[in-house]
C-alpha cells in the first residue's frame, strides 16, 4: 500500500482568507502533496482571533487545483443540517471533478463551539445526532428518494440530484470504540491522538472484524503529524494517508508557504 501525503491546515489568523488558502493549495499541488484538508471551526479560544469559513475555502481549493484530494477535516455533523451539507458536498464534488472528501465527526465543546450558539453541548446526544445524521446524509447523497422521520431529523419524500460519489471519513480519538465503529461503515477513519506508529496496529486490529484496512477495498486510515515530525516510522504501518499539521497557533504565512513548498 502506498501512503499518500497531505496537509492538514487551520484557516486561522494569517490564513483566514479563502484567497490565501487557494494560493497555498495551488502551491501544495505543484510541490507534490496529494491532499489538502482544512479544519472546520467557528471559534478556537483566545489565541485565535480570525477564522475563515471552510466551505468557501474548499471552493477556492477546488478552483485552484486539478489533482489533489481535499475537504473539511472535520465537520461536526451535529451542528449542521444534513440536507444542506449534502447539497454542499455534492456541489464541491462536481466542481472538483470528484476530488472532494467529506470529513465528519462529533465535534468538541471545549471553547463553546456548541454551547455558545445554543447547539447541543452533550457529547452523548451529539453521538446519537451524528449516527442519525449520517443515515440521512448518505441517503440524500445516494440520489435515491428519502423518507425519514427520526428523533433529530426529518426528510419527507425527497431525492437530491446530482449525486456524485462523495467519500466520507469519520474522525475519532484513539482508544474510543464508537468512532471506529462508525468509520467502519464508511470510507475512512481519521484517528486523532496516536502516540506512535505502534498504535496503528491497534487501529487496524479494531477494524479487522468489519473490513480489511490494507487499502484493498478503498478504505483509508488517516493520521496527522507535526510539521517537523519524521514521517518515516509511520510509513507501511497501515495508514494510507499521513497529514502534516499546520496550525492552529501563531501562524506565519511565509513560514507556512516554506513548509508547503518543501513538499511531502
Amino acid at each position: 500500500m502506498t501512503t499518500r501525503r497531505g496537509l492538514f491546515l487551520a484557516p486561522f489568523d494569517a490564513l483566514a482568507d479563502a484567497g490565501v488558502v487557494g494560493d497555498l493549495a495551488a502551491t501544495a499541488e505543484a510541490a507534490g502533496w496529494d491532499g489538502f484538508f482544512l479544519w472546520d471551526h467557528l471559534q478556537y479560544g483566545d489565541r485565535v482571533t480570525s477564522i475563515a469559513d471552510v466551505w468557501t475555502c474548499c471552493a477556492a481549493v477546488a478552483m485552484r487545483t486539478e489533482t489533489m484530494v481535499f475537504g473539511p477535516m472535520v465537520t461536526p455533523l451535529p451542528r449542521r443540517r444534513p440536507q444542506v451539507l449534502a447539497r454542499q458536498a455534492a456541489s464541491l464534488a462536481v466542481l472538483s471533478g470528484g476530488r472532494f472528501v467529506l470529513g465528519l465527526g462529533l465535534g468538541d465543546d471545549w471553547v463553546g463551539e456548541f454551547s455558545a450558539f445554543g447547539d447541543e453541548p452533550d457529547p452523548r446526544v451529539r453521538g446519537r445526532m451524528l449516527d442519525e445524521g449520517l443515515d440521512v446524509l448518505t441517503a440524500l447523497l445516494s440520489g435515491e428518494p428519502v423518507d425519514h422521520v427520526g428523533t433529530h431529523y426529518t426528510v419527507r419524500d425527497v431525492g437530491f440530484r446530482p449525486a456524485p460519489a462523495v467519500p466520507i471519513w469519520l474522525a475519532g480519538r484513539f482508544g474510543n470504540r464508537a468512532p471506529l465503529r462508525r468509520a467502519a461503515g464508511h470510507d475512512g477513519y481519521f484517528v486523532i491522538g496516536l502516540e506512535g506508529p505502534d498504535d496503528l496496529d491497534d487501529v487496524t486490529a479494531g477494524f479487522a472484524a468489519h473490513r480489511p484496512t490494507d487499502g484493498s477495498d478503498g478504505f483509508d486510515v488517516v493520521v496527522d503529524l507535526q510539521p517537523r515530525q519524521d514521517p518515516t516510522p509511520w510509513l507501511d504501518r497501515g495508514a494510507s494517508w499521513l497529514l502534516t499539521r499546520i496550525g492552529p497557533y501563531d501562524l506565519d504565512l511565509a513560514e507556512v508557504r516554506q513548509t508547503i513548498e518543501a513538499g511531502p
